[in-house]
């Protein structure tokens, strides 16, 4: 299943849900495909779709996921990194009247080259190449973000490992 999200910022992301609504159309897309559409005023005819999902369902969608596709809104692709996916960044643009400006072009740019995380895809032309090589582009990735909680794991195994080595 792919799972994408539009956030909840008040503008329209048709660009993004009439794009993926049209791969699974045209069969690009096998999968189910359900897609939370915000403010979008498309309404998709191929995918399940959704306005707003509580919480707790939409982490749940994430987690049942094979790929995450979101807008380039932080809060939206952390929480498929938290659960260890890679998610499908599409930033809303100015341009086509999705955001107030280019923050989100600029700020996920910034994200995959530092951190390696999440693949971008600026260009609707390129998303269906990207959903169908999906698994081979995240086996190529340089991902350099350790998760916290294992680093965490780590080092309070180390220090109980220690505390009760003089004990045996």
């Amino acid at each position: 299943m792919i799972f994408v999200t539009v956030g909840t910022h008040e503008q329209p992301f048709n660009r993004l849900v009439e794009c993926i609504d049209h791969l699974k159309k045209d069969g690009e897309i096998q999968e189910d495909v359900v897609i939370q559409i915000g403010y979008s005023t498309y309404e998709p005819k191929y995918c399940k779709w959704q306005k707003l999902f509580l919480y707790q369902e939409m982490q749940k969608l994430v987690e049942e996921a094979r790929i995450v596709i979101t807008h380039g809104g932080p809060s939206s692709f952390i929480m498929p990194l938290q659960i260890g996916k890679t998610p499908v960044v599409v930033p809303r643009r100015h341009e086509f009247n999705e955001h107030v400006n280019d923050h989100q072009v600029a700020f996920s740019k910034a994200v995959a080259e530092r951190m390696g995380t999440i693949i971008v895809v600026d260009d609707m032309d390129k998303l269906g190449t990207t959903i169908m090589n999906y698994d081979e582009i995240i086996g190529g990735m340089n991902r350099r973000l350790k998760s916290n909680n294992r680093l965490f794991n780590e080092k309070l195994r180390k220090i109980v490992d220690e505390m009760f080595e003089g004990k045996k």
